[in-house]
């Protein structure tokens, strides 16, 4: 099987459009998105309904939570928590429901091993794990109370892939706020080979992105997120 697997799309419908047609065209059998379908960007009520009518499996991340429910932890700070109260704001029945019934992971069987999918943290989508300095034990001890030898862990915006011993962990980055300093949607491309391995490729995926900055001038939804999306990273 092919699976191609998005994340942080963060309410950017041209990004995702985008990588849907750029997934049909390499002939994906599955496509799946990790988390944090909302929030930052102008698009939440047509992310949400062209994910649904695309009928792909969708997992929660932190930014999908707050605007579902009225979590008792804490608010975010500034641009974060300005944007999930506005995308509630534009959120009918409809897309709520989308939001709060979403499985908090999706588990795959591949002739190597299981593989999990899942935002954040296996038990948390808004506690991030740092894939890249967490010490190696620290990983093997995830992937074990997952019961899995492969795991995508989104979170970190960044395309992202490392071996501990046999486990295998990838950040598929982001769709619609890439931070890994070129613009662009991130894709992540898994599939079996002959010898029971998953081989796996990552995509950078154009998108006119002018359409999404003057929407979130239209919305008056922060400058920044305008500067992040052409750029591919936060402004010094």
């Amino acid at each position: 099987m092919r699976l191609g697997i998005i994340a942080e799309i963060h309410a950017n419908l041209p990004a995702l459009e985008a990588v849907l047609e750029a997934l049909r065209k390499e002939g994906i059998d599955q496509v799946l998105a990790v988390g944090d379908l909302v929030g930052y960007g102008p698009h939440p009520r047509q992310v949400i309904r062209k994910l649904d009518k695309e009928g792909i499996p969708c997992v929660p991340g932190a930014a999908d939570l707050r605007v579902a429910y009225a979590l008792p932890s804490p608010a975010r700070e500034g641009i974060a928590e300005t944007t999930i109260v506005w995308t509630r704001e534009q959120l009918g029945a409809r897309e709520m429901h989308f939001l709060r019934n979403l499985r908090s992971r999706h588990r795959y069987e591949t002739p190597g091993g299981r593989l999990m999918v899942f935002h954040g943290s296996p038990e948390d989508p808004e506690h991030k794990i740092d894939l890249n300095d967490a010490h190696p034990a620290e990983i093997l001890k995830m992937l074990e109370s997952i019961r899995s030898r492969y795991a995508v862990v989104a979170g970190k915006h960044i395309p992202f892939r490392r071996v501990v011993h046999k486990g295998v962990v990838y950040d598929p980055g982001s769709v619609g706020l890439s931070l890994g300093g070129e613009p662009g949607a991130d894709v992540l491309i898994l599939e079996d080979d002959i010898h029971g391995e998953v081989l796996h490729r990552f995509l950078k995926v154009p998108y006119d992105y002018g359409q999404v900055t003057f929407d979130l001038a239209a919305w008056e939804l922060p400058e920044v997120l305008a500067e992040v999306v052409r750029q591919g990273r936060f402004p010094k």
